[in-house]
């Protein structure tokens, strides 16, 4: 018989509760549902319309993401966001379309987007109600992820309002492991408003988590979101990305250089790129802005890195992207009242060292060489983006 002593007794003790601990704390990662290896691109219906919608909107905006070229550019998802549903479940528990403004039904609506080449993206949250009130997700994973997948949803955006209090991790999980069995692949947008770090745990569950509240048209808006984003590099990559939120390029609250700021910084951030206004009614500038190829190819990289914030003076900011073809993005920002002039070179950008290089700017479209230097005029709440790379001989 092994006699133990008390002090022995507490160590055996202490090592079954750790490990005991450990297990219940360790969320595994789930299998890789495959999607979202870019940032996502598409349209969403909250920043312009609110709960102002209906289907016809809806396909109006499929109609013109292919007609305005958008759907070339590389954007696939029409979302629809809160005020969807019905206020009550139908007899089998199944959310349902409010049925004067979605007469036909979602999955009506799915089949028309489907048939434009694009994909259908839903809303719920994970509470009892969605933030506008309408019946949500929480206790009801399983039916809502089968339902949207006989609909032919693609993608989900799960807020987080009326949460009850209950854990968030095991809130947001239930749905994702109700999405990974519900027999379509349905791409898992988080928005939990970056309360609890969600880089830290959310790309164990979904495609791309917000980090920020909600986005305004307003610079102060824009700024304030990017100063949010400094340090989250390393959490982003393949399928799974740091989201700042929705495009505000074309809504009326910004001057046209602050759009073009707005789009650079999140193709820069290799964040998703989810239009937010009408694109019935674009000017040709807010077109320009947003199908840029350009500097859609810098957000779509598929290296998948996230640009970081090389050097901060003020209101005069430098960005820099890796890419992966060697090159880098490099983007100044003047926050300031005033135009600025500002230089960095291409061995602080990480270049390997070359007898000259080549910079493409990505919003004139033109070529010039330099031996190291890369300089410019930039405008007040503007920006100059250029792609460099060691010239050839």
């Amino acid at each position: 018989m092994v006699v133990f002593s008390a002090r022995r007794w507490m160590f055996l003790c202490w090592i079954m509760f750790s490990m005991m601990n450990a297990s219940t704390l360790a969320q595994p990662a789930p299998p890789n549902n495959g999607l979202a290896k870019t940032p996502p691109m598409g349209w969403n219906s909250w920043n312009h319309f609110g709960c102002n919608i209906d289907e016809n909107i809806i396909k109006e905006m499929a109609d013109a993401m292919v007609a305005t070229g958008m759907k070339d550019a590389g954007y696939e998802y029409i979302n629809i966001d809160d005020c969807w549903m019905d206020t009550v479940r139908d007899a089998q528990g199944r959310l349902q379309a409010d049925p004067k403004r979605f007469p036909h039904g979602i999955k009506w609506l799915a089949d028309y987007v489907h048939s434009k080449g694009l994909k259908l993206g839903i809303y719920s949250s994970a509470g009892t109600k969605t933030c506008a009130g309408y019946p949500a997700s929480l206790d009801h994973e399983e039916i809502d992820a089968r339902t949207f997948a006989s609909w032919g949803v693609d993608y989900l955006k799960y807020d987080n309002c009326y949460n009850q209090g209950r854990p968030l991790f095991q809130r947001y999980q239930a749905m994702q492991q109700a999405l990974a069995h519900c027999g379509r692949p349905i791409v898992f947008s988080i928005c939990e408003w970056g309360l609890e770090n969600p880089w830290e745990w959310a790309p164990q569950l979904g495609n791309l988590w917000r980090t920020t509240g909600d986005i305004r048209d307003s610079w102060e808006s824009v700024m304030s979101i990017l100063d949010q984003q400094v340090g989250l590099e390393k959490y982003a990559g393949p399928g799974h990305w740091n989201d700042p939120d929705m495009l505000e390029v074309g809504n009326g609250g910004m001057t046209n250089t602050e759009y073009q700021a707005h789009f650079s910084l999140w193709c820069i951030l290799a964040a998703p790129l989810i239009a937010g206004n009408d694109l019935r009614n674009m000017s040709p500038e807010t077109k320009e802005i947003l199908t840029n190829r350009d500097m859609i190819a810098v957000d779509q990289d598929p290296l998948g890195k996230q640009g970081y914030k090389l050097q901060d003076e003020g209101n005069e900011e430098i960005w820099v992207k890796e890419m992966s073809d060697g090159s880098r993005v490099v983007l100044f920002l003047n926050r300031g009242e005033h135009t600025a002039f500002m230089t960095t070179s291409a061995e602080k950008i990480g270049l390997p060292r070359a007898n000259s290089y080549t910079l493409r700017n990505l919003w004139t479209h033109k070529e010039s060489k330099t031996a190291s230097l890369i300089r410019g005029f930039v405008p007040s709440h503007g920006v100059l983006v250029f792609r460099v790379w060691p010239a050839n001989g």
